[in-house]
């Protein structure tokens, strides 16, 4: 086993092949939902994976979709990550690879392409990996419906489960996130001719802004609570009553108890308007990521990074979430934010700090093996 002490400077010899392997990864499209275009990334990930593992990879498909699974059998430390992306299949020709500087672009290069590339980095900076799994699925950012059941299953035989989703913009780690649901309100109306006698419609589009003001008025601003109407959807044509009318509903909360309050709320909701209804799709999606089970594990990184000559990073808290509240919610130690040091997901400013790469690798290495080191 290498030293600690050594880390970096083995990460920092395959800093050229870092950048070219991100390269090749950002540049095989992964769009959400996308069997083929999945399957081809799947297989590129795979061979990689393999190759630093010694072992390969287990391919777990569930409704077409490929997730990949690195099995440990004395499972210590499950790494965590996905491989698909928010951009549609043809980004890449508007938006290709590209190293300006010490930053790199392109779709899906933080969020989270580069962790990965500084994940398979540092298991290549090990001796023995036997102790460790590696789980990367593909379809985290449409909300991990196939792979959630993988992804508990494999943390709860697991140690610790470190998330290499990308850390904040100075490169703190993450020790919360926030919780989030998702619903879908439907509302049936009548049609009428909207010129000749509206009045003996039932107006679904004044239904659901009725809907929209109430959801709104569930927020808790204090306490960070987020009630968020997103998607709307009404009627047919302009000389029409609308019958119908669908809206999405987004909320992010820092607690349980505060999902769980608008959970609640939400499917009491009732139609305003005599003769409309209204039907309440959805629920928590994921529960918070909180501080209780990610600060033993930030202290461990901290004393990592002094081992290999880092500065000790930061705990930050982040609205946004990842699979790693799914971990944290069944009170397995998770932390997250370990993968690049970068900003601007899903956006067209998205971007990656290739100077961080190798150090990154370095200290994931050390804190992996301070887990391994360390008593069960």
């Amino acid at each position: 086993m290498k030293q600690l002490s050594a880390l970096r400077w083995a990460a920092r010899e395959d800093a050229a092949a870092m950048v070219d392997r991100l390269g090749e990864l950002v540049s095989c499209e992964s769009p959400p939902g996308s069997a083929p275009h999945l399957t081809v990334c799947a297989d590129l990930v795979a061979g990689w994976g393999e190759a630093v593992l010694g072992r390969p990879a287990r391919r777990v498909v569930q409704d077409g979709l490929p997730h990949l699974l690195w099995p440990a059998p004395d499972q210590r430390v499950l790494l965590l990550g996905h491989f698909d992306t928010v951009w549609p299949a043809g980004t890449i020709r508007q938006w290709p690879f590209t190293v300006a500087g010490e930053t790199a672009t392109g779709p899906g290069v933080c969020d989270m392409k580069a962790g990965i590339v500084q994940m398979l980095a540092a298991l290549g900076l090990m001796a023995d990996t036997s102790r460790v799994g590696m789980l990367l699925t593909c379809d985290e950012e449409s909300g991990s419906i196939t792979s959630r059941p993988l992804i508990e299953r494999e943390a709860r035989r697991s140690g610790a489960v470190l998330v290499c989703e990308a850390g904040t913009p100075d490169g703190a780690l993450k020790v919360a996130r926030k919780g989030g649901s998702v619903y879908r309100l439907t509302v049936h109306g009548r049609a009428a001719h909207a010129g000749v006698e509206p009045e003996r419609g039932v107006n679904a589009t004044v239904e659901i802004a009725h809907q929209i003001l109430a959801v709104r008025a569930l927020a808790a601003v204090p306490d960070g609570t987020t009630v968020t109407p997103t998607v709307l959807a009404a009627g047919t044509t302009t000389n029409t009553v609308p019958e119908t009318a669908a809206l999405s509903v987004d909320v992010r909360a820092w607690t349980r108890e505060e999902l769980d309050r608008v959970d609640r709320m939400i499917h009491r909701l009732a139609p305003r308007l005599p003769e409309a209804t209204l039907t309440v799709d959805g629920g928590v999606n994921r529960y918070p990521l909180t501080p209780a089970v990610a600060l033993p594990l930030l202290a461990m990184a901290q004393e990592a990074a002094k081992d290999i000559g880092l500065p000790p990073p930061d705990g930050a808290h982040a609205p946004g979430g990842s699979d790693g509240n799914f971990t944290g919610a069944l009170g397995v130690p998770t932390l997250d934010g370990l993968g690049a040091v970068g900003g601007g997901a899903h956006s067209r400013g998205e971007y990656v700090e290739v100077r961080t790469m190798p150090d990154r690798a370095a200290l994931l290495a050390a804190l992996v093996e301070r887990l391994l080191a360390t008593p069960s």
